[in-house]
């Protein structure tokens, strides 16, 4: 994997200059921005993987940030705050934050916090190179889908179901397994509810719905993505 890149975010120059420091010691790459506009501007353009965001912040506070780039992505978001207020930590951990640290800090602490978020989301399987299923592509950190290299509008429901059988490619999945694991709940009455989100996939990444090359059904059994 080439160097993981930090996104440091905080409208006090010497803070966000200080930080850069012990991160680029550590061999990473570092983006730098002063509030949460600038960090939303430099996330269209970068790959980033992992974000330090401050909460307090003119323009847009580190709360909106992490709610906006929770809609679209699942990089860790380690949030920093003057407060040390429990109503500040729980605000930030409930609109998506995956740490918490209080200033002032010690710049070791800070980087133990970095190293274990990174590690978690680099080795343990929140973060994912693309995988592919002749030209069937499937983007986690963006939670896209590409069928050639064309973005595929997909709900959150039909991409949680693409993704499953996507990153299972040749396993069958039935019907219930595929509404428990999706949906996070017992299956009941769940033959409808999953045809009908198969279709809809099926008109989203098919060429000819009818003659499926990706999503296919096996009677009596179930459903899978070609390998």
């Amino acid at each position: 994997m080439s160097k993981l890149t930090v996104l440091v975010t905080d409208d006090d120059k010497d803070i966000r200059d200080g930080i850069e420091i012990y991160l680029r010691n550590e061999g990473y790459h570092v983006l730098k921005a002063a509030d949460g506009s600038e960090a939303l501007e430099l996330l269209k353009t970068n790959e980033v993987h992992l974000i330090i965001l401050d909460i307090m912040m003119p323009k847009m506070d580190g709360i909106t940030a992490t709610f906006k780039i929770r809609a679209e992505r699942n990089i860790p978001i380690l949030m920093l705050s003057a407060k040390a207020e429990d109503t500040d930590k729980i605000h930030g951990l409930s609109v998506g934050a995956d740490d918490y640290l209080t200033k002032p800090f010690h710049p070791l602490e800070l980087m133990a916090r970095v190293k274990s978020q990174l590690r978690r989301y680099t080795e343990l399987g929140t973060y994912r190179q693309q995988e592919e299923v002749s030209g069937l592509t499937l983007h986690p950190e963006a939670k896209e889908v590409r069928v050639d290299g064309e973005p595929v509008k997909l709900t959150p429901i039909e991409y949680k179901i693409t993704e499953l059988l996507l990153k299972n490619a040749g396993r069958v999945f039935s019907i219930n397994e595929i509404y428990e694991i999706v949906w996070n709940e017992e299956a009941y009455n769940a033959e409808n509810i999953v045809a009908v989100h198969i279709r809809k996939i099926r008109e989203k990444i098919e060429a000819d719905p009818k003659n499926p090359r990706y999503l296919k059904v096996v009677w009596g059994l179930g459903y899978k993505i070609e390998k």
